[in-house]
């Protein structure tokens, strides 16, 4: 492998994950404003708007998407490794409860698989 192709597959890879932790960080930053007041909330709300609309435009240019997969039904086949599957039936109704990572996807396909909480489908029916 040369060095230019060995240097584009090293700075994709830093893209790719400055994406996963910006979007990581926009999470933690939704659930801190959700403790401020009504008001003071507003503003740093369009700021993290702003700083999300950034980082999607940056992953559009290069042709890649951030995927949320929250509240999707579970299956094998979805580009995300869950944390708690062994916590349930094989045969059992999954749900995604919560993305802890993005999936990425890009014009061939995933790029980045993501992370995921799964619940069973019998709670969130109830």
């Amino acid at each position: 492998m040369s060095d230019a192709v060995r240097s584009l597959q090293q700075s994709k890879k830093s893209f790719l994950d400055l994406a996963v932790e910006s979007w990581r960080f926009s999470r933690l930053f939704e659930r801190l404003l959700q403790k401020l007041d009504a008001g003071e909330a507003r503003k740093y709300r369009g700021q993290l708007a702003w700083f999300t609309d950034k980082r999607e435009e940056a992953l559009r240019k290069a042709g890649m998407r951030t995927v949320n997969a929250e509240g999707e039904p579970f299956d094998p086949g979805v580009a995300a490794t869950p944390l708690n599957a062994g916590d349930f039936d094989p045969e059992e109704a999954l749900v995604i409860d919560r993305m802890l990572t993005p999936i990425i996807m890009g014009p061939d396909g995933v790029e980045r698989t993501g992370t995921v909480m799964l619940k069973s489908r019998k709670v969130e029916e109830s």
